[in-house]
């Protein structure tokens, strides 16, 4: 059965009209939890529709939060939970920035979105994402490239919980099919790639527990 987390969701899922979409739906999350990479369906707020045992397994340590677990919506965990950095290695660059990238583009094409526009003012109620949404951001692009933004095809670094994996390199892989897209769903797959022990373990680089989102990409503020 699909993986789904804890918490309080921000907001209500929409629930498919007809029989045979949520036949279709059933089947597909058998499908995904066939596979033995973690994979998650979105919908177009980054709202978890579906997730594997895997994705669970990869996100099975993180501590309970009010609207930023990563089985209820995506984008919210990678940006507000303070466990985030704990599995997604390079968290700002690698996870963070490219996901803010993300939601300024979709608020630029749809900007009235009631969600999208809930996830912008709480980034707007932190000093330090608000800077870095608004200036930090632009700069990062400018200097990697539109295409640092881009999430499919992407390698990213994860600090996976399993001792027998630790610091192992993914590469996101978004395929969707046609009813999913009509949906207005999205699949997205990180395969693990084989480890780079003696890469990751320069690259890698965990946040204490407790601590506060801190984006590098902006000055934190002077006492």
């Amino acid at each position: 059965m699909a993986y789904q987390a804890g918490g309080r969701r921000p907001a209500p899922r929409p629930v498919p009209e007809t029989c045979a979409t949520q036949s279709y739906l059933a089947d597909y999350a058998t499908l995904l939890e066939s596979l033995p990479y973690p994979s998650l369906v979105v919908d177009r707020h980054w709202n978890v529709v579906m997730a594997n045992n895997a994705f669970g397994t990869l996100f099975r340590g993180m501590r309970p939060h009010p609207t930023a677990m990563p089985g209820d919506n995506f984008l919210r965990f990678v940006l507000f939970h303070p466990d985030a950095g704990e599995v997604l290695g390079e968290h700002e660059p690698g996870w963070c920035l490219p996901m803010l990238a993300h939601l300024r583009t979709a608020l630029e094409s749809g900007g009235h979105d009631h969600e999208l526009q809930a996830i912008r003012r709480d980034i707007a109620q932190d000093p330090l994402m608000e800077a870095a949404y608004r200036q930090g951001l632009p700069h990062w692009i400018r200097a990697v490239g539109e295409a640092a933004t881009r999430l499919d095809g992407a390698v990213r670094l994860l600090l996976h919980p399993d001792p027998r994996r630790g610091p192992v390199e993914c590469r996101i892989v978004e395929e969707t099919p046609q009813t999913l897209r009509d949906l207005g769903h999205r699949r997205l797959t990180m395969v693990l790639r084989e480890p780079r022990r003696a890469v990751a373990q320069v690259r890698r680089s965990r946040r204490h527990r407790g601590t506060g989102t801190h984006l590098t990409v902006v000055s934190a503020p002077e006492d």
